[in-house]
């Protein structure tokens, strides 16, 4: 294409150079890119349209409350009781399984899943449903560290 040709080449002359009445060039015709001069003269725009923009939502929780726990279901235990024998994780003794879930890596024993052969399960944390699933299957859950009552 010639030189002569293009647009911008056709619209000199004119007033506005083929943009119109406003400004073109720069950010400063938009007062800032994005949301800059928001708490200025774009304030009445971010108060109408973007209420929640401006101050803090929520909390953050405290670490020594924030804990991340590494948990087995009863029923994953269950199958995988063969495998931790053979790599020595579990022990066999008077036909009943006993487990250290805390040297395993675990925290804390819930109860999804069917039990099928008696364990004596060492853990730190326990639910209620995995405990009684554990005992009607003639085993025991022992707890490393006191339980924590929750208050109603």
């Amino acid at each position: 294409m010639a030189h002569k040709d293009r647009k911008t080449q056709k619209a000199r002359g004119s007033r506005s150079c083929g943009f119109g009445t406003q400004k073109h060039r720069g950010a400063g015709s938009r007062g800032g890119r994005g949301m800059a001069g928001s708490k200025k003269q774009k304030w009445s725009f971010v108060s109408k349209y973007m209420p929640e923009y401006f101050g803090r939502k929520g909390f953050k929780r405290p670490l020594k409350v924030v804990r991340d726990e590494n948990t087995i279901n009863v029923g994953k235990l269950n199958e995988s009781l063969d495998q931790w024998i053979e790599k020595g994780m579990a022990e066999l003794k008077n036909k009943k399984y006993i487990i250290n879930l805390k040297e395993i890596g675990y925290d804390k024993l819930l109860g999804s899943g069917n039990v099928t052969k008696p364990m004596e399960i060492i853990v730190e944390r326990s639910s209620k449903s995995a405990i009684k699933k554990v005992e009607d299957a003639g085993g025991r859950v022992e707890f490393l560290l006191p339980q924590k009552k929750k208050f109603p």
